[in-house]
Parts: C-alpha cells; sequence; structure tokens
C-alpha cells in the first residue's frame, strides 16, 4: 500500500488579519492532484484540519469538497482524520455518517461502551487496498484530554498520572489491532501529540501542556507500530531519530517564524509488516512570507532596504507577498508606520507586521516593547508569569493542569 501522510491545515486561519483561504485552496488543488499522481490507498491526516473549535462556513466548506473531490478522483482511497487540539471534536465528527460513504473515518472523541470503557474496536480502522481486502490496520487516536486516557492504579510515585494514560491507551489499542490483524498486514498509528525532542514554532503552535510535563516519549510506539504519523508540530522533523515516527509539518507556515520550513507531505510505501520507504513531496509555496530585513536593523537601513523592493509585474493581489518589517529602536518612534507604508507604496505586498525593538543601551523597555512581547505569549505563560510575580514562586503542577483543562473547555465551547 502507499499512504500519503498530511496534517496541521489550519483551514480558516489568519495572517495578522489576512484571510489564506487562496493559499489552503493552491495546497488542497495540489493534495488532490498529488493523490492522483502517486496514485495513493489512503490518505491520514492527524488534526488540526481547523484554526480554532468554530470554524467559518467556508473553511468547513472548503474542507468537505475536498473530501469530496478525493473521493472521485481516487475512487479506492481510504481516508482517516483525528482531531487535533484546535479542533472541536463533535464538529469534527458530526458529518461522520455522511463521511462513511466516501471511505472517510473521523475520530474526534475517545469512543466509550455502555459501561464507559474506552471502545478499542472503534480506534482501529481497517485500511483497504484497492480490490477491497484489507491490506493494513490503523490506530486512530484523537489528541487526548486527561478525561479521555485510562486512569492507573498503583501508579509509581512522580510518574504523571495522565502521561502514563496516553501510553497506556496506545498500548491497549496496539494489543487490539495485533488481534484482529494477519500475518503480513502492517499497523499504523496516527496521534496529534507533542514528542520528546520535537522542535516547536513559538508563534503559531498552541501548547498542549497539562500538568507538569508535556512531551511523551517515542517509547510508546511499539515495534510493531509500522509508521507513526503525527500532527501537532509545524516542522517536519523525525522523532528520537527513528525515520518511522514522523511529524510531516504544515502545509503553509502559520507564522512569519516559519518561513524558512521545507513544507511537504509524506509518501509511506509499505511491504509487508514495514515501511520499506518514506518520501518527503514538497508542496510548491502559493504566497510568499518575507521578514526584512532578516535580523532587526536602524529605521534608516529598512527604509532603503523596502524602497530597493522589486517583484514581479503580474502578481495576482492574492498572490501579493505578506511582509514582517523588523526595526531596530533606539527610541519610541511614532511616525514609524507612515514612514514604512510610504516606503512600499506602489509595491505589490502586503504589510502584516512591524517588530520593533529596542537597542540594548535602554534599561528597560518601553510601553510599545512590552506590548509587543505580550503579543507573543501564550495563555499560560502569561498565567505562569503571573504566578511568579505575585506568590514569588513556580504555579503548583495540579494548578497548571486545571489552568489547561479550562482553556481547552474554552476553546472548544467557542
Amino acid at each position: 500500500m502507499r499512504l500519503i501522510h498530511t496534517s496541521d491545515w489550519h483551514l480558516g486561519q489568519t495572517l495578522h488579519s489576512f484571510e489564506r483561504d487562496f493559499e489552503h485552496q493552491c495546497f488542497l488543488d495540489w493534495l488532490l492532484d498529488t493523490l492522483v499522481a502517486e496514485q495513493a490507498d489512503a490518505l491520514l491526516i492527524p488534526g488540526d484540519i481547523f484554526d480554532n473549535a468554530n470554524p467559518s462556513a467556508a473553511a468547513q466548506k472548503q474542507f468537505y469538497r475536498f473530501l469530496q473531490q478525493a473521493k472521485t478522483r481516487v475512487p479506492h482511497l481510504n481516508i482517516v482524520i483525528i482531531a487535533g487540539n484546535h479542533d472541536s471534536p463533535g464538529r469534527l465528527e458530526a458529518p461522520a455518517p455522511f463521511l462513511e460513504a466516501m471511505d472517510a473515518c473521523v475520530i474526534g472523541f475517545v469512543p466509550r461502551t455502555a459501561e464507559g470503557d474506552v471502545d478499542l474496536n472503534r480506534l482501529i480502522v481497517p485500511l483497504k487496498n484497492r480490490h477491497g481486502e484489507i491490506a493494513a490496520w490503523c490506530l486512530a487516536i484523537p489528541f487526548l484530554r486527561p478525561g479521555d486516557v485510562p486512569r492507573l492504579v498503583d501508579l509509581p510515585e512522580g510518574r504523571d498520572p495522565y502521561m502514563a494514560g496516553i501510553t497506556l491507551l496506545y498500548q491497549q489499542a496496539l494489543q487490539h489491532a495485533l488481534s484482529l490483524r494477519q500475518l503480513g498486514q502492517p499497523i499504523i498509528a496516527l496521534g496529534h501529540c507533542h514528542m520528546v525532542g520535537g522542535e516547536i514554532s513559538q508563534d503559531s503552535e498552541r501548547p498542549i501542556v497539562i500538568g507538569g510535563t508535556e512531551p511523551l516519549s517515542a517509547s510508546m510506539f511499539d515495534a510493531n507500530i509500522a509508521y507513526a504519523a503525527l500532527g501537532h508540530l509545524h516542522l517536519a522533523q523525525t522523532v528520537g531519530k527513528q525515520d518511522h515516527i514522523r511529524y510531516c509539518g504544515s502545509p503553509i507556515p502559520m507564522s512569519f517564524a516559519e518561513v524558512a520550513y521545507p513544507h511537504q507531505v509524506l509518501r509511506i510505501d509499505l511491504d509487508g509488516e514495514t515501511a520499506s520507504e518514506i518520501t518527503p513531496l514538497a508542496i510548491p509555496r502559493a504566497v510568499e512570507l518575507l521578514r526584512i530585513p532578516a535580523k532587526p536593523a536602524p529605521l534608516a537601513a529598512v527604509l532603503s532596504e523596502l524602497t530597493a523592493l522589486e517583484f514581479a509585474d503580474d502578481l495576482a493581489p492574492q498572490q501579493h507577498p505578506y511582509l514582517e518589517v523588523r526595526v531596530r529602536l533606539d527610541e519610541p518612534e511614532p511616525g514609524l508606520r507612515a514612514q514604512i507604508e510610504a516606503a512600499l507604496e506602489g509595491k505589490p505586498v502586503r504589510l502584516a507586521k512591524i517588530e520593533t525593538s529596542f537597542s540594548a543601551s535602554k534599561n528597560a523597555p518601553s510601553e510599545t516593547e512590552a506590548l509587543a512581547e505580550l503579543e507573543q505569549l501564550q495563555p499560560d505563560a502569561i498565567f505562569a508569569r503571573l504566578y511568579q510575580q505575585k506568590f514569588a514562586a513556580d504555579a503548583p503542577t495540579e494548578l497548571v493542569a486545571a489552568f489547561a483543562e479550562l482553556m481547552l473547555d474554552t476553546e472548544d465551547a467557542q
């Protein structure tokens, strides 16, 4: 079988108030052509389909149109989708009965039996070849909240019950898959999580810390797992130096911090019970993101570089690059934006962000600098700072966990 692994689409995302549906549509059109050209048998999407729990009607239409077109163009295609931390599990699962007709399996929640136990049967998805025969098995485990994981009794002192519960759930699902598979059928795992050593983009990846420790060990993927398709981190990377455990990364840069990321999907060829070959397929970038200058510089030098910018004459408005301007100041500059806009007048570029920093000679940050820093912080970082300021100590683990759960519940309710 041949699989395509893609994740973290974040449909509906805006970049500093600019809509990005054109870029997403270019990616989806490219992906459709790729599925056909590569003769893919399965499409694996491990989470963060949408950018928030309450996506726009346009973003949802874009997603479901893609699924319909994928099934039309590749009739034998298996599609497996799990919820990420940005997705609403209920919203993602709502059209499941209709998606089943397109061989698309959607897992938003951890399913439960009438007795309240995890329904492992529904977490194991058979992948069929073009002849309709089961050729592989997939562990489809969505982003896990504390209430989703099994509770362990007699847990060793110091071991995080949430992390231990995640590992146990993967182990239970794997054992169930092993009981179902026949000789020669590989097992694939899907997960939306942060693994130990994973490189994160602080500007655009929402932390999923719950409790005192976040990253999971690659050891939770048993040797029987032929390939682990991961979502959450936007930089394409392997985990624990193990080639078969991978993040494919996001299809477009979600922030200016990601301008140098190699955006791609991964093609996985299965041979028997193993992944024989894993190949990155580069995604063409529909709209460029520019950081000028590469490092913050004095205003005069920045204005000179902006004035000298040249672009192709035939760029359509939706292809105009996004621009982040990085200026180093000695003191606040009230007319900063007007000077930058004057230097860009007539150029086919979209000014998305002006990042200011101040010379090291200043003893304290200005109000402008402090606000710029605050804008980059995630809610959990602000909570940690406020607690430290008020009590002169780190926030207790149980309080951090409660705050993280509160944030997740708030996002789901939006």
